[in-house]
């Protein structure tokens, strides 16, 4: 049944991916064989309404995409538009080589435009080999020199058009892109000079928040400081207020804001020991200069000082010269004590504009990562297993971080073995780790979880000199790594390892929020833990490891239930160890126990993968088997009844065999419902024992039929 099912699905995806191309083949030769010249009839319009449909629906699945379209699509509109123009040109012309003609290469440009190169060529194919067929066989014609050529020229407009349509596609596809790359860069540049983001994160900042943030956080201080040099031109008399910042290499100043009347500014990098200005970053002071040359150099003009007048106040923060704030006048008239005070605050306003800003930035970046951390918190508190507490934690952690790369290891402390219970990767390079096993050695992971912090220190992977897992279970060559500890109250649970394609993916702007991350990972693991110990606990006999009687109602309430749904069979075997109180009286309860536990294996042994076995009290067990008739419980409960009795006990009064009894009772015979069952199944087992113990006894309707021991 299940082949005829497949067979069938087949069969329709065979169907629905060539029954376009069928039909456009099928209309193709109605052309080729004259169709399009006969007269006018029911059957040219039917086949006209075919084409114009199909044509459509292709049209609509073409425009309906995003990327590229499949080959089949591509070629089965290029084919019908083929057919259609031939069709129309034999209609309307009579011939395929009239005034209308050359619209066949107009439909070539347009298909090699729009389409990729494989179907392209493909549709060029089929018009030539459409229009050979439609010659020799509609038209009668024989000249090969003259399907040559057209066949040549269709050829070439496919091609000049793919060539250079797809080159201009390609210049303008990367000059915008290098125009955008160019706009970011300047925008970075700006934030790291201002110390608004952390140098050698720059890849991180692709993310569009962040660069939002950056763009915002620029813009701010543009305007803060063009509004203060504007204010101290106009007020001072000054030819032209400019702060020069110094670029991230530290090397070189360059202009950040102007306020000018020149036309002559000189907006490249210069040097910091180029000038006049080279003396306020040496000496860290403000330098008042008059009486200027032409022959002076101040480095921000393009040509011959046009100034009389100079004063430049470095800008410090924390110590270091971050910028210059310089002030000129054209007139020879030199900056007083009390202007030098005006801007000497002004370039503390420049400078507070600066720190207000990154503290903003700080403020921004802190509640963003405090929402994702948020965020976290709730997947991972609503995680209640293991593997859903995995599955979050890697969830959130690609909030915070872009990596291709993801893995959980778990530490075993009682036999000193790490496990990689997940392992996730873009290309699955390391989705075959999951489940691997290996002891404490010398690698990133035995090390994280001995020295409980993160490795490597600087998130760079040498694979050469380091081990990720082990020797023997390889990892991917990646640039980035971060393996981080899993800690809870101190004690490591295992690690979170990270792996990132791209250099520096795990700087200090991310770090820290994923060390907290792996901290809230470690807690909802170590609940996770302890949700399925008490779940354990609430179903599992504690001294045989079987399900407990509460277990075993709910389960035996639900196979019932699908027995009853599916008219299946269902038997009950329960099963009592023989004169166990003599056992208990005579040996103790230490052995007592051990012959429980044996019991219990052998049950555990002889059942089949869907049967379930529940220990119900004391030294009684029960066996649920679906679809096992009254034949097939008897046979289970000999199997059992014989391991029993072949079993040898050590004690230390000497070796002890015990025997069992056995009662079952089968689903609809001896009862519709859990409870008839299982008094069905108990008034076996009594009659077992009735009769003289060590047998197995199935209920029956009238009287209970005793299956002896051989």
């Amino acid at each position: 049944m299940d082949s005829l099912v497949r067979a069938s699905l087949l069969l329709r995806r065979i169907f629905r991916m060539g029954y376009g191309t069928a039909l456009t083949c099928g209309l193709a030769a109605y052309v080729v064989l004259g169709g399009a010249t006969a007269p006018l009839g029911p059957l040219p319009v039917v086949l006209g309404l075919v084409w114009a449909l199909l044509l459509v629906k292709r049209l609509r699945a073409k425009l309906r995409l995003t990327g590229d379209a499949k080959f089949a699509l591509d070629f089965e509109l290029g084919a019908l538009l083929a057919v259609g123009l031939d069709a129309a040109l034999l209609r309307f012309d009579g011939t395929l080589s009239g005034r209308f003609s050359p619209a066949t290469y107009v439909l070539v440009a347009l298909v090699a435009s729009f389409g990729r190169p494989a179907p392209g060529l493909a549709v060029v194919a089929w018009v030539v080999a459409l229009d050979a067929a439609i010659r020799h066989k509609t038209l009668g014609e024989s000249s090969w020199e003259a399907l040559a050529t057209q066949a040549g020229f269709a050829f070439a407009f496919a091609l000049l058009n793919l060539l250079l349509l797809r080159a201009e596609v390609a210049r303008i596809r990367i000059t915008a892109r290098a125009r955008v790359e160019r706009e970011l860069e300047r925008l970075r540049d700006d934030a790291r000079s201002y110390r608004l983001l952390g140098a050698g994160d720059v890849a991180a900042q692709k993310e569009d928040a962040e660069e939002r943030l950056a763009r915002s956080s620029v813009e701010e201080i543009h305007q803060s400081v063009h509004y203060a040099l504007e204010l101290l031109r106009r007020c001072l008399d000054l030819h032209t207020a400019v702060l020069l910042w110094r670029t991230d290499s530290g090397t070189h100043l360059r202009i950040s804001e102007l306020s000018t009347a020149s036309d002559e500014i000189h907006d490249a990098p210069f040097s910091i020991g180029d000038g006049v200005l080279a003396a306020v970053i040496a000496k860290k002071e403000a330098v008042l200069l008059s009486n200027l040359r032409p022959s002076y150099k101040v480095p921000y003009y393009a040509s011959a000082c046009p100034v009389r007048a100079l004063a430049a106040i470095p800008v410090i923060d924390d110590g270091i010269v971050r910028g210059v704030l310089a002030l000129d006048r054209v007139e020879n008239r030199a900056f007083t004590p009390h202007e030098h005070e005006l801007i000497a605050q002004a370039a503390r306003y420049c400078l507070r504009a600066i720190q207000n800003e990154r503290v903003f930035v700080q403020l921004e970046r802190a509640k963003v990562e405090q929402g994702k951390l948020y965020r976290a918190a709730q997947a991972l508190g609503a995680a209640m297993s293991e593997k859903d507490v995995v599955h979050a934690g890697v969830r959130a952690a690609r909030e915070i971080a872009s990596f291709e790369l993801a893995a959980v290891t778990i530490w075993d402390e009682t036999t000193k073995m790490h496990e990689v219970c997940a392992a996730r990767s873009e290309g699955g390079e390391i989705e075959d780790l999951v489940g691997q096993r290996f002891k404490q050695n010398t690698g990133l992971v035995s090390m994280v979880v001995t020295n409980r912090f993160p490795l490597p220190y600087k998130g760079e992977f040498d694979p050469a000199h380091q081990v990720v897992l082990s020797k023997r279970l390889p990892w991917p060559n990646i640039p980035s790594l971060l393996v981080l500890p899993l800690l809870h109250h101190g004690r490591p649970l295992g690690t979170l390892i990270l792996g990132a394609k791209r250099r520096h993916a795990f700087g200090d702007t991310v770090r820290p929020t994923l060390e907290v991350l792996a901290s809230h990972l470690a807690v909802s693991l170590s609940n996770a833990r302890m949700v399925h110990k008490l779940e354990t606990m609430a179903t599992t006999d504690g001294l045989t490891g079987l399900l407990n009687k509460r277990a075993m109602l709910d389960q035996a309430a639900a196979k019932v239930a699908a027995a009853t749904r599916f008219g299946r069979k269902l038997s009950v075997l329960i099963t009592d160890i023989d004169w166990f109180k003599k056992v208990n009286d005579t040996h103790g309860h230490d052995i007592g126990d051990v012959v429980i536990k044996g019991l219990a294996d052998i049950l555990e042994r002889t059942k089949r993968a869907t049967d379930v076995v529940a220990r119900f009290g004391g030294e009684e067990f029960v066996i649920l088997c679906e679809q096992t008739d009254e034949a097939g419980a008897a046979l289970l409960g000999e199997r059992i009844r014989e391991e029993l009795e072949k079993t040898v006990f050590n004690t230390p009064s000497g070796p002890l065999s015990v025997t069992c009894s056995v009662g079952s009772a089968t689903f609809p015979e001896a009862g519709r419902t859990w409870e008839e069952l299982f008094k069905g199944a108990d008034e076996a087992l009594y009659c077992s024992k009735r009769t003289g113990r060590n047998r197995v006894t199935a209920w029956a309707p009238v009287s209970i039929s005793r299956i002896k021991a051989g």
